[in-house]
C-alpha cells in the first residue's frame, strides 16, 4: 500500500509520513517541493504524484472552508478513485458546512474513508502561525470571547495512522477535540503560566487582523480567509467537547496544559 500524504511538509503531514515510514510503509510526499511535486492550485501535477498509490491522507491548503475547496476535492477525489486508490483519510473542520460537503464526496467516492473532523489545533501557537504572536507577548486576532476545544496535532496524527494501518476505522467520522474548553483568552494564561512570561490576547478587527498579516507576507486572499475563520467559525458553534480521540485509540486526548508545558522553551525569547 503506497500511501501518498497530502500536506506532506505540514504540521499533520509531515508527522503522519514520517510515524508511516517508520512502520516500513511505502510514503510519498504530496507537496510542491516533492518529486514528483503536488499542488493543489495546478491539477496537472495530480495525475504523477497519484501514480501507483492506493491510499491518500487528504489535506487541502490552505483551508476546505476557502473558496475553491469543495470543487477542487472533488476533483481530486475522483481522479484518486479512478486511478486505484482505495483509502481516503480526509482532514476536516468543525462547524464548517464547506468542509462537510467535502466530507460526504470522500464518503460516497466508493472508497474505503475515514474523516477526522478538527478542531483548532494547538500547534497553531507553537508552529509558525501564530508562533510570533507568542513570541510578542501579544496574541492579536479577529475572534470573540467564545471558547474552543483546541486539539493536539499529536493525537490528530495518531488516529490518521491507525486508519491507514489497522482495521475498524473505515466509514468512521472521528470528531476530533482536546477534552477542555478555552478561550483565546485562557490559552493566553496558559501559556503564561507555562513559560513564566505575560503572555496577552487582544481582540482586534477583522480589518486590523488582514492588515496586520498582509503586513507579515500573508496574500490578501488568505487573510480574508483566516479572518473568517476566526469571525465566522469561531462564534460558538465549536464550543463542545467530542470523543473521538478516545472513540479511535481508546485513550483521552491531550490537554492544552500539557501540551504548553512540554512546549514551554519554545516561547522563550531567546529562541527566537
Amino acid at each position: 500500500m503506497t500511501i501518498l500524504v497530502l500536506g506532506g511538509t505540514g504540521k499533520t503531514g509531515r508527522r503522519i509520513a514520517d510515524r508511516l515510514s517508520a512502520r516500513g510503509l511505502p510514503v510519498r510526499l504530496g507537496s510542491r517541493s516533492a518529486s514528483p511535486a503536488f499542488d493543489w492550485q495546478d491539477r496537472s501535477t495530480w495525475p504523477d504524484a497519484l501514480d501507483g498509490v492506493t491510499a491518500v491522507y487528504l489535506s487541502y491548503y490552505p483551508d476546505l472552508a476557502f473558496p475553491g475547496a469543495y470543487d477542487d476535492v472533488k476533483a481530486f477525489t475522483e481522479l484518486a478513485v479512478s486511478s486505484g486508490v482505495r483509502r481516503l483519510v480526509l482532514l476536516s473542520g468543525r462547524g464548517e458546512p464547506e468542509a462537510q460537503a467535502s466530507e460526504r464526496t470522500v464518503a460516497e467516492s466508493g472508497a474505503e474513508w475515514t474523516v477526522l473532523r478538527c478542531s483548532w489545533f494547538m500547534q497553531n501557537f507553537s508552529e509558525d502561525f501564530l508562533l510570533g504572536s507568542v513570541l510578542d507577548g501579544v496574541i492579536a486576532l479577529p475572534a470573540a470571547d467564545v471558547p474552543e476545544p483546541f486539539v493536539d496535532v499529536e493525537d490528530i496524527v495518531d488516529v490518521a495512522v491507525a486508519a491507514f494501518t489497522e482495521e475498524g476505522h473505515a466509514g468512521k467520522l472521528y470528531e476530533l477535540t482536546g477534552p477542555r474548553l478555552l478561550t483565546f483568552a485562557d490559552v493566553a494564561a496558559e501559556l503564561s503560566r507555562a513559560t513564566g512570561r505575560t503572555i496577552v490576547f487582544l481582540r482586534v478587527t477583522p480589518g486590523e487582523y488582514v492588515t496586520s498579516a498582509v503586513q507579515h507576507g500573508v496574500t490578501p486572499d488568505e487573510a480574508q480567509g483566516l479572518a473568517h475563520l476566526f469571525t465566522d467559525i469561531l462564534d460558538g458553534r465549536n464550543a463542545t467537547l467530542a470523543d473521538g480521540v478516545r472513540q479511535a485509540l481508546g485513550r483521552p486526548a491531550r490537554d492544552f496544559a500539557d501540551f504548553a508545558r512540554a512546549n514551554a522553551q519554545v516561547w522563550k525569547p531567546q529562541d527566537r
